[in-house]
């Protein structure tokens, strides 16, 4: 049986070492590897144990996992102040070279949830990635905008986690739980999904919300997936995603992609 350490092996890596990822080795390597691509702010949170149970699963079906952090994320360098999607994407390309050096082979596919999928699919190119998993991605970048303007003000006044509402606090950089710049908020804002024509699979949740609404161009290669997250409810800020079904979609389709 596997020691804990190396079925999950923590490190940082990339120019500098500012990133921070987990690798899990496959016993048996089967010539493709994964990288995990989280989505941002609260919804990385609220992914974390779910994204852990898909590397952990992966890895016993013999591809290799890597799960990173984002500069300016999770326990990577930098402060979320500093967050932008440019070096987002110049992240995953990182990762994507560090897993295939790690992994040995030169096949690496990719899953991302929300941001975390069109992370994936705009840098496919650049991290020459053979394949992406996406759920949920973002389709209208101005819708996720709103969602999450109207969320934090909702926040100010929300008596359920504060004695006193807030009206006066000013929020105006802040996404739920979290700081961030402008920079961002106008890189998102029109932010669209880039399909680059690769091996892809589109899955999306029985309950969308405005920003993941399937567009024209997706709506007919949609896999629906019986997982509710509810991105845009304030209730669920804390609540962590769990799902089997998502789980299994996600994995046989890496599987039938390896």
């Amino acid at each position: 049986m596997k020691s804990r350490i190396d079925a999950e092996l923590p490190f940082y890596f990339g120019p500098g070492r500012e990133l921070f990822g987990f690798y899990h080795p496959a016993a048996a390597v089967a010539g493709a590897a994964v990288l995990l691509c989280p989505p941002l702010g609260v919804e990385q949170i609220r992914c974390h144990r779910l994204y852990r149970q898909l590397a952990h699963g992966l890895a016993e079906s013999g591809l290799p996992v890597l799960r990173f952090d984002y500069f300016g994320t999770g326990d990577s360098a930098g402060e979320s102040r500093e967050l932008a999607w440019p070096r987002c994407l110049a992240d995953v390309a990182t990762a994507a070279a560090e897993l295939r050096t790690r992994h040995g082979g030169s096949r690496v596919l990719a899953f991302g949830a929300r941001l975390g999928a069109n992370a994936a699919l705009a840098a496919s190119a650049s991290a020459r990635l053979d394949g992406v998993v996406a759920w949920d991605a973002i389709t209208d970048g101005d819708a996720l905008v709103r969602q999450y303007d109207r969320m934090q003000d909702a926040l100010k006044v929300d008596l359920n986690r504060f004695e006193h509402a807030r009206p006066e606090l000013d929020v105006s950089t802040q996404w739920p739980g979290f700081e961030r710049n402008e920079r961002l908020h106008e890189q998102l804002e029109g932010l669209r999904l880039i399909d680059p024509g690769m091996a892809s699979a589109w899955l999306s949740s029985a309950l969308t919300d405005e920003a993941s609404r399937p567009d024209e161009g997706h709506a007919g290669r949609r896999i629906c997936v019986d997982v509710s997250p509810r991105w845009d409810d304030i209730d669920c800020l804390e609540l962590a995603i769990l799902s089997h079904p998502l789980l299994d979609a996600a994995k046989r389709l890496l599987k039938e992609m390896a």
